[in-house]
């Protein structure tokens, strides 16, 4: 029999999306870069296995690795090697933080829509999800006054993530400032998913670090260097957290894959050039889909500041469920707004790491679909 801690937890609805799809169809629901990791990057890592970098490493990651990361964080505020976790991806880097910090009975402040993940660790660790709503209207930004008066004595943490997956909402700076006095007020910990801070269009990424006294800083190489299926990424965390969360982390995993290391520390050094050309691409790939969505009938899209996804409304009266099976079925990939929460609902996320080409024909589907339903 499972667990009560397991027993009411699903595995994400995006996924499911990717059954029933005719063959061939156009996939606009994964959540990553549709290119190759850069080529110095690919070398590295065949450079490091054949040095025979193949054998356990240090639980929190190769000093090298490390020492670059803390290095590239000193501008905003202090930072020391002893700051930073190597971690097995975001998701160990975010699950691993939940373990830390969350106690039975504790609630933490999540966003709605946000990535499935956080209300799912929140759960497992025996806490309470409160959601905060983004709205379209917004931006998709938070409201402080909203977050504000979700604040209780049992309150433990404040999830943020931009920019935002599913919504590509990027936080002003101002928000971010209110949002670290709030925390520091009320004694609460910022855990800032940061995963997409490198893809970015008409805005500036803010972070958290250095702006709050309990912060966490969760990042990855997946989405800046199109290495999702590596499984490596990072944390900063205070001095007054990171012991912690580094005993969670070597009970999860001992320790980081040795040789991605080494390629992840290749990708810091050299590959600056390749992230300018992926966003580049992905800023003409969203300026399309966005054009093109806005002149649907029934659809209502704000231009994305961040990441690969576009989150429209939508007019027609039926669940974003229903509507995304009709799309998949008619072969385009996408993800219903409501598996990210109930404020998803009325959206469809559409990823742009796809080829225009492809994005063009999925936006003929769309409209034909859409005009279906007028």
């Amino acid at each position: 029999m499972p667990t009560k801690r397991i027993s009411g937890i699903e595995i994400s609805g995006i996924r499911k999306m990717f059954e029933g799809a005719p063959p061939n169809s156009i996939n606009l629901g994964l959540g990553e870069p549709d290119f190759q990791p850069p080529d110095c990057v690919l070398r590295a890592f065949q450079e490091a296995v054949a040095k025979g970098h193949n054998k356990y490493g240090p639980i929190g990651g190769i000093p090298e690795l490390r020492a670059e990361i803390a290095q590239r964080y000193k501008s905003i505020a202090d930072t020391m090697l002893e700051n930073v976790i190597i971690t097995d991806g975001a998701t160990e880097g975010l699950f691993a933080t939940a373990l830390a910090i969350y106690e039975e009975g504790d609630e933490v402040l999540i966003p709605d829509p946000g990535f499935p993940l956080y209300e799912a660790h929140v759960k497992l660790c025996g806490a309470t999800p409160v959601t905060y709503k983004l709205s379209q209207e917004n931006n998709f930004v938070p409201d402080i006054a909203e977050i504000a008066s979700l604040i209780t004595p049992r309150t433990r943490a404040i999830l943020i993530n931009s920019p935002s997956n599913p919504t590509g909402g990027v936080i002003p700076e101002k928000t971010v400032e209110q949002i670290a006095q709030i925390a520091d007020e009320q004694h609460l910990t910022i855990i800032s998913d940061e995963v997409y801070d490198h893809i970015l269009y008409d805005e500036t990424h803010h972070t958290f670090w250095g702006r709050a006294k309990n912060v966490v800083i969760i990042n990855s190489f997946s989405k800046t260097y199109a290495m999702t299926g590596w499984r490596i990424g990072f944390l900063l965390a205070t001095s007054n957290i990171i012991s912690d969360i580094f005993k969670a982390h070597y009970h999860a995993i001992a320790c980081p894959p040795t040789p991605t290391q080494y390629a992840a520390l290749e990708a810091l050094r050299n590959a600056n050039g390749d992230i300018k050309k992926m966003v580049g691409e992905f800023r003409r790939r969203r300026d399309y889909i966005v054009d093109a969505l806005n002149r649907v009938s029934g659809f209502k899209c704000v231009k994305p500041q961040g990441a690969f996804y576009v989150f429209p409304a939508y007019t027609p009266d039926l669940p974003s469920l229903e509507l995304a099976s009709m799309l998949v079925h008619n072969g385009v990939i996408c993800t219903p707004g409501s598996a990210f929460g109930k404020n998803g609902e009325r959206h469809i996320r559409f990823s742009y790491a796809n080829s225009l080409e492809n994005i063009t024909r999925a936006m003929e589907i769309i409209k034909k679909v859409m005009e279906g339903l007028s």
